[in-house]
C-alpha cells in the first residue's frame, strides 16, 4: 500500500499544504490549511468504484487497465508548527 503525507507549509503570503512538491491553494490561516489538509487526507482514503481506465504513454501507445476502487493509500498530515 502506498503512503501520502500532506505537509503544512507557509506559502504565498499565507499557509498551504503540499504533497510531493505540489501546493494547495493558499489559506489565510494555519488552522484553515491544517483543516483542509485533514479533509483531503481523509477523502483520499475513501474507496471508490473499480473501473477500467485508458491512458496514452509518452511514446503514443494507448493502454487499458483496471483501477481497483479499494486500492487507496494510507495518509497522514505533517505539521511541524
Amino acid at each position: 500500500m502506498s503512503h501520502v503525507t500532506y505537509k503544512i507549509v507557509q506559502h504565498d503570503g499565507g499557509w498551504a499544504y503540499t504533497v510531493d512538491g505540489v501546493f494547495s491553494e493558499a489559506f489565510a490561516t494555519h488552522a484553515a490549511a491544517l483543516a483542509a489538509a485533514k479533509r483531503a487526507a481523509a477523502e483520499q482514503r475513501v474507496p471508490g468504484r473499480t473501473e477500467a481506465i485508458e491512458y496514452e504513454t509518452a511514446d503514443g501507445k494507448w493502454h487499458t487497465e483496471t483501477a481497483a476502487g479499494g486500492d487507496r493509500p494510507d495518509t497522514d498530515v505533517e505539521d511541524k508548527r
